[in-house]
């Protein structure tokens, strides 16, 4: 037997101002991207704001669903937008952020799992990573450089291409 460990990199930041003036623009992106958030039932509104190589920024919110499972992240909802607006253009970095009135956010919101593996693909699609910011409105960003910092073992079974 081999014991393996796993570490990952990544900052953390006092309040976004604490970040470049291009990241600080995305962090605000993602925060006007959770008004565009249809969440009647969790009132738990998540913006993304993804930048694009050429400098753009696509958007997305959570969308809810009264049969859950068919309702979609924010990050995927702006994921997506990508690859059907913008298919072959790289993302750089992408921002997420959560309110809500139910309660009080005290630190950074990160992505569930099915939207780790949709990011982690969507990073090896492009062959380069996509750093991500996490940020808890009026607190603390986390930073990571890659997708893979968050998902080490994303699947990627190569035989489904055959």
């Amino acid at each position: 037997m081999e014991k393996i460990s796993l570490h990952i990199h990544y900052h953390r930041f006092t309040s976004v101002e604490a970040l470049n003036e291009n990241e600080q623009r995305l962090c605000r992106a993602a925060v006007s991207a959770t008004e565009t958030s249809y969440s009647p039932y969790s009132e738990f509104r998540v913006g993304a704001a993804l930048q694009l190589e050429d400098g753009q920024i696509v958007s997305g919110s959570n969308q809810e669903n009264i049969a859950y499972p068919s309702g979609l992240c924010a990050e995927r909802t702006a994921l997506f937008a990508v690859g059907t607006q913008f298919p072959g253009t790289a993302i750089t970095v992408m921002a997420v952020t959560a309110r809500t009135d139910r309660f009080v956010i005290r630190q950074p919101v990160t992505s569930c799992g099915a939207c780790l593996q949709v990011m982690a693909e969507f990073e090896k699609r492009q062959k380069q990573p996509i750093a991500v910011l996490f940020y808890c409105i009026g607190g603390e960003v986390i930073r990571v450089n890659s997708v893979r910092d968050l998902l080490p073992f994303a699947f990627n079974e190569e035989r489904l291409k055959a």
